[in-house]
């Protein structure tokens, strides 16, 4: 029997699903066009993008698409039906908010439990529950509460703790849309905002109002930008002027850090644990036109010749701050990821301490919301360090960022946080970033 068209990428984003979600594999592995999965990259471009929308629908709204379902069944689904459960939810994203036609997001996910040997004999349940939705969607759906459904009751519950409750909701609703595409220009951002239809935010940061082809912009080839959340710029930017300095960017790749300080003028020298993606800081170098050093080797194993003026440390993290753009994160991380992470952030952070001169800075970042991982590990620091003293983020510094600093100095960027033009543009991902300063 001929497909239906588009039941292979209906197919697949159900596969790509259950693998996040119940093997806690990354989504971006998956998605590889060189490593992931074979299905995926066998599919035309037109159906790989839509294979992206219903895979990060369904992470996004996973909470919602459970509590809908939960409402469709009178008992819960037999965990031995392959994969009954992910091709509801993929059928469920597309009917509620993908717009897609409730009979051909039926039709296609019958079809699918047809196919699949232990999903077969509920392909009548499948069908029957998307039906009902079908009919009865507005009841079923009209009093949601998407801001606490959709993020995991361990994460929730964290920021609860870290920012309150109405501050935690703000972060999940942030959530449920992608991350824009932010650059970090060279030069003139207001020119390249003009140039590019964006917007020019803080400092060298352009926010383009579209999503695009990254290598199909005017300045990629020139090496003009590089792509860089707006976050994700500014734990480089506490290091003040850096023109003429020595400074080491510690866990590297791919490198919009290493570019920023390369632009300021720096010396730099870019360690990373992986030789594979210091392959692709350096091929990133290469294109913006920069020099820097390269040095792959684990920091628990490396030795600099000469101390450094300045270090910046992005240290190994649970990722929670990127979520908006990573929506896997919440269901491959658990608690005791963030436990294990803290206490390889603690011993990174006291090795390298001894690396930078008396009288420099060293910067420590993490993309995390979790306390634990930023304002707790510092804190911890200090107290262990009494050589070294907290320089606070001072009001002014960031470009009328002023609500990304916390009342000890930290950085600390939240999903939520609006921009100085409120109302034009909105959110960031989630960054911790903390400067310190050797006596």
């Amino acid at each position: 029997m001929m497909e239906k068209p588009g039941f292979a990428a209906r197919k697949i984003a159900a596969d790509l699903l259950g693998n996040v979600v119940h093997k806690h594999r990354a989504l971006d592995a998956e998605l590889d066009l060189a490593s992931g999965h074979s299905g995926f990259r066998a599919l035309p471009h037109q159906d790989r993008a839509l294979v992206r929308a219903i895979v990060g629908a369904c992470l996004r709204r996973r909470g919602e698409i459970a509590e809908i379902l939960n409402r469709l069944l009178d008992r819960d689904i037999p965990e031995k039906t392959g994969r009954v459960q992910d091709i509801l939810h993929v059928a469920i994203a597309q009917m509620i908010y993908l717009d897609v036609p409730d009979r051909a997001a039926v039709s296609l996910a019958v079809d699918h439990a047809s196919i699949d040997r232990r999903a077969k004999p509920y392909k009548g349940l499948v069908n029957g529950v998307l039906r009902r939705l079908g009919r009865e969607k507005d009841a079923i759906t009209n009093d949601l509460d998407a801001d606490r459904l959709n993020t995991p009751n361990w994460l929730f519950e964290n920021w609860t703790a870290a920012y309150g409750e109405e501050t935690a909701r703000r972060i999940s609703a942030a959530h449920r849309n992608a991350a824009p595409l932010d650059l970090t220009v060279k030069q003139d951002p207001d020119g390249w905002a003009e140039r590019l239809d964006g917007l020019a935010l803080s400092g060298p940061t352009v926010r383009l109002r579209d999503r695009a082809t990254v290598t199909a912009l005017e300045g990629y080839e020139e090496g003009a930008w590089w792509v860089q959340d707006l976050a994700a710029s500014l734990p480089a930017r506490l290091l003040g002027d850096v023109a003429g300095l020595r400074i080491a960017d510690l866990c590297a790749a791919p490198g919009g850090k290493t570019a920023q300080l390369a632009n300021a003028g720096a010396h730099v020298t870019a360690v990373d644990i992986s030789a594979g993606r210091l392959k692709r800081l350096r091929e990133n170098m290469t294109r913006l036109g920069f020099s820097v050093e390269t040095v792959a080797a684990d920091l628990r194993d490396y030795e600099p010749e000469a101390p450094f003026d300045a270090i910046l440390l992005d240290a190994p993290c649970s990722a929670t701050g990127t979520i908006r753009r990573h929506p896997d994160v919440a269901y491959i991380k658990r608690p005791r990821d963030i436990e294990k992470l803290a206490e390889i952030q603690a011993e990174l952070l006291g090795r390298v301490a001894n690396w930078v001169r008396p009288g420099g800075q060293l910067v420590y970042c993490t993309c995390s919301l979790e306390p634990a991982e930023g304002e707790e590990q510092v804190s911890a620091f200090l107290n262990r360090n009494p050589g070294f003293e907290l320089q606070p983020v001072l009001p002014g510094e960031l470009n009328g960022l002023d609500n990304s600093i916390t009342e000890q100095g930290f950085l600390r960027t939240l999903p939520c946080h609006a921009g100085p033009d409120e109302g034009t543009w909105e959110g960031m991902d989630g960054f911790f970033a903390a400067r310190l300063r050797r006596l």
